[in-house]
């Protein structure tokens, strides 16, 4: 017998609550605010198709869609809280499902989150989910903040860089050729990313401006030389690369760590004094931290190698245009 969408609800999303003062269930959810902190909010819709492939698997797919949510609380320094979840499902597909939940609920366990509120309903696979944190009045991270002098820095994995996840994407177009072991870990990258919450708490009165990497790393560090008035020098030969993207085409690498995408790491700003609270704060996360650039008074983005030759800027994911 088919699962109706409220035993849907109940047999994979209904969980007991933890902070929420009502949570599952009920036309609001009821959460009380920590006394005299400000609540961070943000949502992300995952579209099958246009942010991430039917291949993916259902439990990778729980973990990513709560991932690039809770990658917005860390670029902001807010603690995460609770999370809603609207999804649209073709069918009540219990294996599916099962998988899904698997994923999701998790990733929420790692980090103390509950599931407080939704909807679901019968449609095109969409996952849209809402999530709440908070942070002290005048500490939240954000793209406002850098100013010229200041360091430009990316977190990364230990041993690891940016630029994985397109490489992921590209051996899907057939315009990449990876294999065994290093197409898991490069589609590990695009398909189960590591939110930097730990790193985003860490920042708070070291970074000046912060973003998470979304979009490509140019298009995502434009937004914040566009909001913080100011310009910027990065140098692409900087850019940490694992050793599965270090070894493909130099054209390809470029590609895939100026305009990416998909790699949910910290991009952030600090005072040029501030080195050694930048890599303490990276050791507390439990992250690499790696600096490639400056801001500038000037305006623009300037992207340079080692010989100085300036490079073409990588365009930002849109989407409203095709990749």
């Amino acid at each position: 017998m088919a699962l109706g969408e409220f035993d849907l609800i109940g047999k994979y999303f209904q969980r007991p609550p933890k902070r929420a003062l009502l949570g599952v269930g009920d036309d609001c959810a009821l959460i009380a605010p920590t006394p005299g902190m400000q609540l961070a909010i943000s949502s992300d819709m995952l579209v099958e198709g246009r942010h991430f492939l039917s291949t993916v698997e259902p439990a990778r797919l729980g973990h990513k869609a709560l991932a690039v949510n809770l990658s917005d609380l860390a670029a902001c320094g807010a603690k995460p809280l609770a999370y809603t979840l609207a999804l649209a499902l073709p069918r009540a597909d219990d294996a599916w499902l099962e998988g899904f939940a698997e994923g999701l609920h998790a990733l929420a366990d790692t980090h103390d989150i509950e599931l407080i509120g939704g909807d679901t309903t019968a449609g095109p696979l969409n996952i849209c989910i809402t999530v709440f944190g908070d942070v002290p009045p005048g500490r939240a991270l954000r793209r406002d903040g850098a100013r010229a002098g200041d360091t430009l820095w990316v977190s990364h994995p230990p041993g690891g860089g940016i630029g994985d996840a397109r490489l992921a994407l590209e051996v899907f177009r057939g315009r990449a050729a990876v294999a065994g072991e290093a197409f898991d870990r490069v589609r590990r990258a695009m398909e189960q990313p590591q939110p930097r919450v730990a790193l985003g708490l860490a920042l708070r009165g070291i970074a000046t401006s912060a973003i998470d990497l979304s979009d490509g790393l140019c298009g995502d560090l434009a937004h914040v030389l566009k909001r913080s008035g100011v310009g910027a020098r990065l140098d692409a030969d900087a850019l940490p690369t694992s050793a599965v993207l270090a070894a493909q085409p130099l054209a390809l690498k470029r590609e895939c760590t100026l305009a990416g995408g998909d790699d949910y790491e910290l991009l952030f700003t600090a005072p040029a004094s501030a080195d050694a609270a930048v890599h303490d704060a990276a050791a507390s996360g439990g992250v690499a931290v790696s600096r490639i650039g400056r801001i500038e008074a000037g305006p623009g983005l300037r992207v340079l190698d080692d010989a100085g030759r300036l490079l073409p800027v990588g365009a930002g994911f849109d989407h409203f245009k095709t990749a």
